[in-house]
């Protein structure tokens, strides 16, 4: 008897190093057992060391991608990362709302690692408008901030992330790896059905190939509800299988920056 695959559209940037972007969407995916589709919103000159220029896909050719895909393919989950203004924004959203599709996980990337937006103000407004309409956003703790409206520590993360479900109606998973260094790494997952706030614990890894976690995680997450999974499960599972990825990757060497994760845990 034939089965389908368990389809996941990831919808994000190119990162021509390999280490985040589609290349590690496509990599978390297949690691978890999906099949990985793609929409690419961008093409970046980047490597570990830093992106040196980007270029902007054209509007209409973002939806062209979208409904091709949409329109032959039974998708049970989509991941979206970076989308940079606020045109790429509205395009996705409504072509999403046009075709229906459910089980929406995004990764709200804003804020980069040096503290600045990498999207303008104009944009974070289109994207605030977009996130009650997915169903699970994966802020870390400056793009929550932004969200939310004030400071994010250890001891009000688990407030925090119920008040960021709360004002957009979305379940949330606050990631704490912007916190301080310790011997754990503290995540927390607000249910927007449950109103449960799950706290999720894993051991840390000290290491620079880092490069990606972000983009890596809301894809597995993406896939294990892809297969079936409940929203805590599968972000449970998905929080383990990165902090898997990122311990036995972290002696690995790729170029002269922050390298990527292991994403298939070779040796």
């Amino acid at each position: 008897m034939s089965t389908p695959y368990h389809a996941v559209l990831t919808i994000a940037g190119s990162d021509s190093g390999g280490c985040a972007g589609i290349q590690a969407d496509i990599k978390s995916i297949s690691a978890n057992g999906g099949y990985a589709a793609s929409v690419i919103t961008a093409t970046t000159a980047q490597n570990t060391q830093g992106v040196t220029d980007i270029h902007a896909i054209p509007v209409p050719h973002i939806i062209k991608q979208m409904e091709a895909v949409f329109d032959d393919i039974d998708f049970h989950a989509v991941k979206i990362g970076m989308l940079h203004s606020s045109e790429v924004i509205e395009a996705v959203a409504n072509t999403i709302e046009k075709y229906k599709i459910k089980n929406i996980v995004l990764d709200p990337v804003m804020i980069a690692t040096s503290g600045d937006k990498l999207i303008t103000d104009e944009a974070i407004k289109s994207m605030k408008s977009f996130l009650p309409k997915v169903t699970l956003i994966t802020p870390n703790i400056p793009e929550a901030e932004l969200l939310v409206g004030h400071k994010i520590n250890l001891e009000n993360m688990e407030s925090s992330a119920k008040e960021l479900g709360e004002m957009y109606g979305t379940s949330v998973l606050l990631k704490g790896g912007h916190l301080e260094l310790t011997d754990e790494m503290t995540d927390i997952l607000y249910s927007d059905e449950t109103k449960v706030c799950t706290t999720i614990h894993n051991k840390s890894v000290e290491t620079i190939n880092t490069h990606g976690t972000g983009c890596s995680l809301s894809s597995s997450i993406a896939t294990y509800i892809a297969s079936g999974l409940s929203l805590e499960e599968a972000t449970l599972k998905g929080c383990n299988y990165l902090n898997s990825a990122i311990e036995k990757g972290k002696d690995k060497i790729l170029g002269k920056g922050h390298g990527p994760v292991n994403h298939f845990g070779l040796a």
